[in-house]
């Protein structure tokens, strides 16, 4: 019999080695198929800024939609048509269809939403809506 010094987070590391090694497998992509895209959400002044990294993606085919305050950016890729001679010994760029949605607050003016896309980042700028914001009320002495 060996003994063995009790390690009460053992078991949860192994458990997380064996995820790890089977997200290695998918080559870290989602299994439902589609691809997350990276997104930065950022708070400036009275809006939100929200920039997406879409690289060799066609701005045409790139849909940007707004319903019941949710955000929904939507596109597809397509890997290259012409036929190669041989077989891949690295593939990484991601090719196939993906949509990212976000909930936004209240509080923002979903009328005014300016998507800009440019070098490979969609921009969308989200302003405050003008009734949410606060205002000063002066003080009338009687």
């Amino acid at each position: 019999m060996v003994l063995r010094r009790w390690e009460p987070f053992r078991e949860l590391r192994n458990m997380e080695d064996t995820i790890n090694r089977m997200w290695r497998g998918y080559g870290g992509e989602p299994p439902a198929g589609g691809w997350i895209v990276p997104l930065d959400v950022v708070r400036e002044g009275d809006g939100i800024t929200v920039h997406a990294s879409l690289p060799g993606i066609d701005p045409e085919h790139i849909d940007v939609s707004v319903e019941e305050n949710v955000l929904t950016i939507a596109a597809a890729t397509h890997s290259d048509t012409e036929e190669k001679q041989g077989e891949y010994l690295i593939r990484e760029r991601r090719s196939g269809s993906f949509h990212r949605s976000l909930r936004l607050p209240e509080t923002v003016d979903t009328e005014t939403i300016k998507p800009v896309y440019k070098n490979g980042v969609l921009t969308i700028t989200i302003p405050r809506a003008e009734s949410r914001k606060a205002r000063k009320l002066p003080v009338v002495s009687e």
